[in-house]
C-alpha cells in the first residue's frame, strides 16, 4: 500500500510540475513577444505608439488590449507600382513617351511610418501616387531628343531619375521611408507617332551625313589647293634653277666657243665627231656616202694616201 501511495505521489508531482511548465510557457507568451533579426518594432499602449522603435529580441509586454505589437520588415522592397506601371508621359516638346519606373525603399522609422501609413500596401498606395506624379513633373522638363536618341551623350536619363529619387526622397521621409534609389525600367513611344519619330531620326542622320559630306568636301578642296600651289612653287623653283644652270653652261660654252674661233677646222671636226658618237652608240651597220657630213671625216687624205708610192720590192 505505501508503495502505491508514493507512486500515486510521484505522479501527481509530475502533473503539477508540467502544468507549472504550461502555464508559464502560456504567461511568458503572454507577456512578451520576440522581434526577428530583418524586422523592428512599434509597441502601443491602448492605441498609443512608444517613441521610441523596438529592435530585435525578446522583449516584455502588457496582453492585449492594453498593448499591441506592429512589426515591420526593414529590409529593401522593390516596387515598380500597383497602378499605371507603364504609362504615357508629355514630354517638354509636346511628344508622349510611354515609361515604366521602380523604385527601391524600406521602412526606416518604424514610429514614423506607423503613425502616417500604418502598413505596407497602404504606404505603396501612396508610393505609386507619388511616383506618377514625381514622373510626370521631371519628364516635362526635358525635350524628347534627351529621353530617346542614338546618341548617348544627348540622352539624360540619368538626370531624370536623379531628380525623381529628390523628389520621392522629399515627399517620404517625413512618413519614416527611405528611398535608396530610382530607376527607369522602360522606355519607348506610342505607336501612332513611332513612324513620323523614326522619319524625324532618318532626316537627323541624313543631315548630319551631310554636314560630315560637305566638311570632307571642303578639306579635300583646301588640300588641292594646297598641293597646288606647292607644285606651283616646285616648277617655279625648278625653272629658276634650270635657267640658272643653262647660264651656268653657257657661260662655259662661251670660253670654248672663244677657244674655237682661233681654230674652226678643229671646232668643226669636234662637231662632227660628237655627232658620229651619238649616231652609233651600239653596234651599228651603215652604208652611207662619206661625201655627206659628217661622214666625210671618214674619207679624209683619201686622195694623198693613193698618190704615196708603194715600196719597192727587193
Amino acid at each position: 500500500m505505501t508503495t502505491e501511495a508514493g507512486s500515486r505521489g510521484r505522479k501527481h508531482w509530475a502533473t503539477i510540475f508540467l502544468g507549472f511548465i504550461v502555464a508559464f510557457i502560456f504567461v511568458v507568451a503572454i507577456f512578451s513577444y520576440q522581434v526577428d533579426e530583418t524586422q523592428m518594432a512599434v509597441l502601443t499602449t491602448f492605441d498609443q505608439p512608444d517613441e521610441t522603435p523596438i529592435g530585435p529580441g525578446i522583449h516584455p509586454r502588457w496582453f492585449y488590449p492594453i498593448q499591441q505589437v506592429h512589426k515591420f520588415d526593414t529590409r529593401y522592397r522593390c516596387f515598380d507600382g500597383n497602378t499605371a506601371k507603364i504609362e504615357e508621359v508629355l514630354t517638354k516638346d509636346q511628344q508622349n513617351v510611354i515609361v515604366g519606373m521602380y523604385v527601391i525603399y524600406r521602412i526606416n522609422n518604424p514610429v514614423k511610418f506607423y503613425m502616417t501609413m500604418v502598413n505596407i500596401p497602404a504606404a505603396e498606395k501612396q508610393l505609386n501616387t507619388w511616383m506618377r506624379g514625381a514622373r510626370s513633373e521631371v519628364i516635362g522638363t526635358y525635350d524628347f531628343d534627351q529621353l530617346i536618341n542614338t546618341n548617348p551623350k544627348v540622352m539624360q536619363l540619368e538626370q531624370v531619375e536623379s531628380k525623381i529619387k529628390t523628389k520621392l526622397v522629399e515627399l517620404s521621409e517625413p512618413f519614416g521611408v527611405e528611398i535608396k534609389s530610382v530607376g527607369i525600367k522602360s522606355l519607348s513611344i506610342p505607336e501612332s507617332i513611332s513612324k513620323n519619330v523614326f522619319e524625324r531620326m532618318i532626316s537627323e542622320r541624313q543631315r548630319a551625313a551631310q554636314k560630315f559630306l560637305s566638311e570632307g568636301d571642303a578639306q579635300a578642296n583646301d588640300i588641292r589647293i594646297k598641293a597646288d600651289g606647292e607644285v606651283r612653287k616646285m616648277l617655279a623653283d625648278s625653272e629658276a634653277q634650270a635657267k640658272e644652270i643653262r647660264a651656268q653652261g653657257d657661260a662655259k660654252a662661251a670660253q670654248y666657243y672663244a677657244t674655237f674661233k682661233k681654230n674652226p677646222e678643229l671646232a668643226i671636226f669636234l662637231r662632227k665627231l660628237q655627232s658620229l658618237q651619238k649616231v652609233m652608240k651600239s653596234k651599228t651597220t651603215l652604208i652611207l656616202d662619206t661625201d655627206s657630213a659628217p661622214f666625210d671625216i671618214m674619207k679624209m687624205n683619201a686622195d694623198q694616201l693613193k698618190k704615196t708610192p708603194a715600196p719597192a720590192k727587193q
